[in-house]
């Protein structure tokens, strides 16, 4: 077993893999941009032996976006050329191949709640937190639906803009607040018509 050395490195100088085939989008470098400030730095970036980046593409933009200078680093060349090019991939799906235990999920939260702790930090939507389903549950229901053929389906979609943190929190309640009234209903969509009808907004 190789012992591992930390040492700390200009992130200008660090490269990203360029067949990196992991993505990271604005709002996720947001996210450990903000767990960076909250937690500081918790994981090295793994490094090729020549400053190339192995795992921690995602870390590397937020130590970016943070203006940070230098950033803790381990080198793994003792990996041969094929085992970095695996481990590019590896480091990232081996992740994403865990569970949640619901039960205990569900107690810390709520006991990060009481105390006030910003759950953003945490990774999950607000959608998440408060839909009432599990997250394995979520996951679950995400892939029947990639594994379902595709059907027609005429529907009209609109994209929500919030001009800020409290509208959206708000429109996060009222949609808690239309699933506990309309638990039969299957969609938004059917709970904000049966909601609007309730109250005399529609006739029909």
């Amino acid at each position: 077993m190789t012992k591992l050395k930390i040492t700390y490195k200009l992130v200008s100088d660090l490269i990203p893999y360029a067949r990196n085939s992991r993505t990271h989008s604005d709002a996720q470098v947001a996210q450990i941009a903000a767990s960076i400030r909250e937690f500081g730095w918790t994981n090295p970036v793994l490094l090729d032996g020549d400053n190339g980046i192995i795992a921690g593409h995602g870390r590397v933009v937020a130590a970016q976006k943070l203006g940070m200078v230098q950033i803790p680093t381990i080198e793994l060349s003792h990996l041969t050329d094929v085992q970095k090019q695996a481990y590019v991939i590896a480091d990232n799906k081996l992740a994403l191949n865990a569970d949640w235990d619901e039960n205990l999920l569900q107690l810390e939260i709520q006991d990060l709640k009481a105390v006030d702790f910003d759950l953003s930090l945490l990774g999950f939507s607000p959608y998440e937190l408060i839909n009432g389903k599990s997250i394995n549950e979520q996951d679950q229901e995400k892939k029947e639906d990639d594994e379902q053929p595709a059907e027609i389906n005429f529907t009209i979609q609109y994209n929500i803009i919030f001009d800020h943190e409290e509208q959206q929190s708000d429109w996060y309640t009222f949609i808690k607040y239309l699933k506990d009234k309309y638990p039969d209903a299957e969609t938004v969509a059917e709970r904000i018509q049966l909601f609007l009808k309730s109250n005399g907004y529609v006739s029909r």
